[in-house]
């Protein structure tokens, strides 16, 4: 007959603890996630600046006519222009309507 050994062992008080704190690493660690995703998406302005460089190469090409206003997605657009001195100031400006955050390029053409 075989001699059965004694191996030590976690107690149940220690496996609980452990759990417990493994499940607290992995909560905070999805919420610093979920945090840095939502950031990233709310702050890409990669779309609208992309839109005001279109509108920028129609305006250069003479087919856009100013002053222009226009919706895009959640942003409205504004394009104006106003003579300084001898230069021609073409200011593009959107503005997001959720987040109030606000884009603009200024051209100028001599």
């Amino acid at each position: 007959m075989a001699v059965l050994k004694r191996i030590k062992g976690a107690t149940l008080m220690e496996t609980l603890t452990a759990t417990v704190l493994i499940v607290i690493v992995f909560m905070l660690a999805s919420m610093i996630l979920n945090n840095l995703f939502s950031n990233t998406i709310k702050n890409n302005t990669q779309t609208i600046e992309t839109h005001l460089n279109e509108l920028n190469y129609l305006q250069q090409n003479d087919q856009l006519r100013l002053p222009y206003t226009d919706t895009f997605k959640h942003w409205e657009v504004s394009i104006t222009a106003y003579t300084q001195g001898n230069t021609t100031i073409t200011e593009f400006e959107a503005t997001n309507t959720k987040t109030n955050k606000t884009i603009s390029i200024i051209e100028r053409a001599d």
